[in-house]
This record gives structure tokens, C-alpha cells and sequence, in this order.
């Protein structure tokens, strides 16, 4: 159950690394950490290059001498000031192959931290970092921030209290446009690194956008995958990595999923849309129109389900979920700032002294981090054996 202020009696001290001139995921961090006044951003290393971090730092409202040159700097600067000044978080938000190094320093040093996805570079390091984790007693965090939205843990609710009944399939897909020509050999800075094998990983659209249509499919209904079979391709001719594909998923229940990513299709933005079918009932969400679901039985009218908090029809977890009436939009950023939320809880209890859930969280935790990195490592040596099946079951994501 959320709180509103927690029991710390202040808001929580955010660094944040990444986010300096010319990035956008940084900002969206930093708008989603105070959306509640559960926290403020103190101190920050903003960018790679040191004069730029410095320099950006106004934008942020940074102090001066809290606006440090490189991440060893944020680390040991808060890290010397006292319990009553120091940060309580970082927030990692960087290309991807940057991840583990500065979560690995910040966990060591003391500090939770909340990181963008996919988690790490490769799932070596993704076990590594679960091991960091566990090890220090940290609160760690994953923005997949669609797991966010009202709905969806409205959705979540219901598939877990039975009321789809056995879930029985899954169909997830996200689509996206805007990689159709090959943009990352014109400088534009978020496609250069996504395309980018030495700084995004082993795969493209399928790191970037599959392991969100993965994730929700695991968010939502709880199963546990078991095995897959995938097939990625490159259509723009020159790139590197994969900017479409198709993957299956069996479940341990029996029940078969798939994930269908492009970052390809013309006029597609972000088009994140599942289907569930269970035994007693089937639901689909589009995260374009995030404040509808539909609910369908056989013999009876659909249901829409509306973003409403006072609503009979919505479950604890949906209205908890929500922060202004029913007909006024939620949306991005609202849900990005759940996960914040969610991660606030733990992160005061932490700090309180008190124990803390880390397995069964409500908001994404560095197990379905790792989880997320073995399915792109197994889509993509699945796909390189022509679909073959291999395993996906992941040990840590075991209760």
C-alpha cells in the first residue's frame, strides 16, 4: 500500500546522472521524481563530458558545488557530506552501457537507486548487479514505467485475484516508426547510441522496446516464462542491430505468449498495446489510450473500464494508482512517477531502519531486470539458430 509522505518527515535527496543538454529521458526522471513532493533533485552528474555536466546543472536547479563533472565525483561528494545533507538516491539515466558501472558504485557506496532500462549491458552483468543488490541492502528500482499506469495495475489485480480466470495467452506488441531511414548515421543523438552495438548492447528495437512489451506481458499476469523462440531482423539495410521481430513465449502454466517489436512501421509512435485471454474472461490495453481497457466475456456486453479512482469497478491497487477525477488524463508521465512512488516506500523504510520488500514489489526490481536481459540475450541467440527454443527461465525472478 502507498503512502502519501511516508514517515521520514522530508522529502528524499535525489542525485541524478544523465540528463544534461540535448538528452530527453533525464528530464522525464526528473519531472516524474517530484511529481509528488516526496522527493528533490540536490545533486547531479548531468553528462560524460565533465564541462557539460557543470553547465547544466542551472537547468536542473543544481547548486554549483553539487553539480559534479563525472559520476566518482557525485559518489564521493555526497558521499562525504553528512547523513543530513547527503543524497538518499541516484537516478541513472544513460545509454545503456553505462548502467552497471555507475549503479555498482552507487549501491556500493550506500546509496539506493532508481535505473533506466534495460537494467545492464548483458545479462552477465545483470546477475552481477542482483548480487550488488542483495549484498548491500539497497533499495534498486527499474523505470519500466508503463508497469505505471492505472490500468494496468488495475489489470494486474484482477489477473492475479482470478477474475480472467486461467490465463491462457498473451500478445504483446510494440510499434514504432521512427527509425524507418537510417537516422543514427545523421548525427541525431537517441538513435547514434540505440544502434549502436558497443553502447546499446546485443540487440536494438528488441533491448529497447522488447523488453517493455516483455515486461508488461510478466507485470501483468504474473507468469513465469519457461522457454522461447524468436526471430529479429535488420530491413534497413547498413544497420547493426535488429529494428524488427518477432518473439513466443511458453509459459510454465502452458499458457504461450508472444512479442512483436518494430522500430520500423510507417506512422507508428508508440504503440504498446496487449491482449490476455484467460479461461473466464480476455482484457486488451493500448498505452497510446491508457485511460481505457476493455474487459470481454463470451455472452456478455464488453466492458470499458475507465481511469476513475471513485469508481465501484476499480480495484485498490488501479485507484491507488491514480491522482486527479476520472475524465482529466493520465498519462506518461504520471505513470513514470508511480514507479517513483512505489520505489519512495521502500526507499523510506530503508532509510527508517524498517525491512522492506525486494522480490514482490509493485514497482520493477533488479530480478525482472535481470529477466529482462536474458530474454534479450536468448531472442537474440534464438534468432541467430532460426528460432530456435531456448530456455528462459530465470532462478531470481522465483519468489
Amino acid at each position: 500500500m502507498e503512502t502519501t509522505n511516508g514517515t521520514l518527515g522530508r522529502k528524499l535527496r535525489m542525485g541524478l546522472v544523465g540528463g544534461g543538454q540535448g538528452a530527453f529521458i533525464g528530464r522525464v526522471h526528473a519531472i516524474a521524481a517530484v511529481m509528488d513532493n516526496r522527493a528533490e533533485l540536490v545533486a547531479g552528474a548531468l553528462s560524460s563530458d565533465p564541462e557539460r555536466a557543470k553547465a547544466s546543472g542551472p537547468a536542473y536547479d543544481i547548486p554549483a558545488n553539487r553539480a559534479y563533472g563525472s559520476v566518482d565525483e557525485l559518489i564521493a561528494g555526497e558521499g562525504a557530506l553528512s547523513a543530513e545533507e547527503r543524497m538518499d538516491f541516484v537516478s541513472i539515466a544513460t545509454p545503456n552501457h553505462t548502467h552497471f558501472a555507475i549503479a555498482q558504485a552507487a549501491l556500493e557506496a550506500g546509496f539506493n537507486v532508481m535505473c533506466d532500462k534495460p537494467m545492464t549491458f548483458d545479462f552477465e552483468q545483470a546477475k552481477t548487479l542482483a548480487g550488488v543488490v542483495e549484498s548491500t541492502g539497497c533499495v534498486f528500482a527499474l523505470t519500466h514505467n508503463y508497469t505505471g499506469y492505472p490500468l494496468v495495475r488495475q489489470a494486474r489485480e484482477m489477473i492475479l485475484g482470478g477474475e480472467l480466470g486461467e490465463i491462457q495467452a498473451i500478445r504483446s506488441k510494440y510499434l514504432q516508426g521512427w527509425l524507418r531511414t537510417r537516422i543514427e548515421v545523421e548525427g541525431q543523438k537517441q538513435s547514434a547510441w540505440r544502434t549502436d552495438p558497443a553502447r546499446s548492447g546485443a540487440a536494438g528495437a528488441f533491448g529497447d522496446i522488447g523488453t517493455h512489451a516483455f515486461n508488461l506481458a510478466r507485470y501483468m499476469t504474473g507468469l513465469l516464462p519457461e522457454t522461447v523462440s524468436a526471430h529479429l531482423k535488420v530491413f534497413e539495410e547498413g544497420r547493426q542491430l535488429d529494428d524488427y521481430g518477432h518473439a513466443m513465449v511458453r509459459f510454465e502454466n502452458g499458457a504461450f505468449g508472444t512479442v512483436t517489436v518494430s522500430q520500423v512501421s510507417h506512422g507508428r509512435e508508440n504503440d504498446l498495446t496487449i491482449e490476455i485471454d484467460g479461461t473466464k474472461g480476455a482484457l486488451s490495453w493500448s498505452q497510446e489510450e491508457p485511460n481505457k481497457m476493455m474487459v470481454r466475456r463470451n455472452g456478455e456486453p464488453h466492458s470499458l473500464y475507465t481511469r476513475d479512482p471513485n469508481a465501484a469497478f476499480m480495484n485498490q491497487a488501479g485507484a491507488a494508482a491514480c491522482r486527479v477525477p476520472s475524465g482529466h488524463p493520465e498519462a506518461f508521465l504520471e505513470a513514470f512517477g508511480n514507479v517513483y512512488r512505489s520505489a519512495y516506500d521502500a526507499i523510506v523504510e530503508r532509510v527508517c531502519g524498517q525491512p522492506f520488500a525486494t522480490r514482490d514489489t509493485i514497482y520493477p526490481n533488479v530480478y525482472d531486470g535481470a529477466e529482462g536481459m536474458l530474454f534479450i540475450q536468448q531472442c537474440v541467440a534464438s534468432s541467430a539458430e532460426d528460432g530456435a527454443w531456448l530456455p528462459l527461465a530465470y532462478v531470481g525472478a522465483r519468489p
